[in-house]
């Protein structure tokens, strides 16, 4: 099953998840204040573990953050484009443009905390 047409789904449990991004609806998914694109692929056991703690985070945010999830398998030149070499990456785009990026498996404390200040920062 493919969600790529899809601008949101949900998961069994009703859980909001993140848009699926692709080259076509990059530019306007990240057309919002606060963007986080998580870049991951099926493979990625790492990637696997950040799977829950992002969903919990788009819950949280709701409203605040906009989320969008890519899969680097299927979208290799985008993940070139932001040089995403590793993964899990989350890029960061603020009105658009690509503002940071986080590599690696983090927990939710320090994540929830990072997204908090990003919104701030854009919030002055």
């Amino acid at each position: 099953m493919s969600f790529v047409n899809e601008e949101h789904h949900r998961d069994r449990n009703d859980v909001l998840m993140a848009t699926v991004i692709t080259k076509d609806n990059l530019k306007s998914e990240t057309n919002n204040p606060l963007t986080v694109i998580d870049f991951w692929a099926p493979w990625c056991g790492p990637c696997k573990m950040m799977k829950p703690i992002m969903d919990q985070l788009e819950n949280e945010f709701k409203g605040q953050i906009h989320f969008g999830s890519l899969d680097v398998s299927h979208q290799q030149k985008l993940a070139e484009k932001y040089t995403v070499m590793s993964i899990p990456s989350l890029v960061i785009f603020e009105h658009g443009k690509a503002h940071e990026k986080v590599t690696g498996y983090y927990p939710k404390a320090p994540l929830a905390k990072f997204l908090k200040q990003k919104l701030a920062e854009i919030n002055k």
